[in-house]
């Protein structure tokens, strides 16, 4: 459902134009979903069909995420929009039972916490909120918020090592709980501890 159109003239933040992208309003959309449907797909669908920048609130179940995704003109079609990266969503909250970095990221998105020098950067602060809850999946305490594009990235990259690395230790666990050389658990014993560390690592940066 079409719940709200940001523009200009309805917020006070002015429209913002570059080679690369034009934000002349950002979409704020609410879909509501069946308990089966395939959520991750169906919200990407919803991002890359409709031309400006979304805030696209999703509800299923007992749950709800916030996405975004940043868009730029396409190099391959003139006149076409496309996505400039992944989406980026948080994981779901439970609106009966959210807990205290759930409540903190709620307060956060109201509009007037946002930057206000443009649309885009209007739109980058809300992003920035999204990747500082799923950071906060991890360490337990939302913010920093990391506006700035540097350190937004780094924040993104560091999420994706810390996925890489967890689905390699739950790898390698699930192979030590078989092995039978005592060697070779040593060795798994070993590369698990190894990836632990970088996974703390991580989370101190986050």
């Amino acid at each position: 459902m079409w719940h709200a159109a940001l523009k200009p003239t309805n917020i006070g933040v002015p429209a913002f134009r570059d080679s690369t992208r034009e934000y002349l309003e950002i979409a704020v959309l609410v879909a509501t979903l069946r308990p089966l449907a395939k959520r991750i797909r169906l919200v990407e669908l919803i991002h890359r069909a409709i031309p400006y920048p979304v805030l696209l609130f999703t509800q299923q179940g007992g749950g709800a995420t916030v996405s975004l995704a940043h868009k730029r003109w396409s190099q391959a079609e003139a006149g076409k929009v496309v996505l400039e990266d992944a989406v980026v969503t948080t994981d779901p909250i439970t609106a009966a039972r959210p807990e205290p970095p759930d409540v903190a990221f709620i307060a956060s998105l109201a509009l007037t916490n946002q930057p206000g020098a443009n649309l885009h950067s209007l739109y980058q602060g809300w992003l920035a909120r999204v990747v500082a809850r799923r950071a906060a999946s991890i360490t337990g305490q939302f913010g920093p918020l990391c506006e700035a594009p540097g350190r937004y990235e780094a924040r993104r990259a560091a999420l994706a090592d810390h996925a890489r690395i967890t689905a390699d230790l739950t790898s390698l666990r699930s192979a030590a709980a078989k092995e039978r050389q005592l060697n070779r658990r040593v060795q798994l014993n070993l590369a698990m501890r190894d990836l632990e560390t970088k996974l703390q690592t991580l989370a101190a940066h986050l």
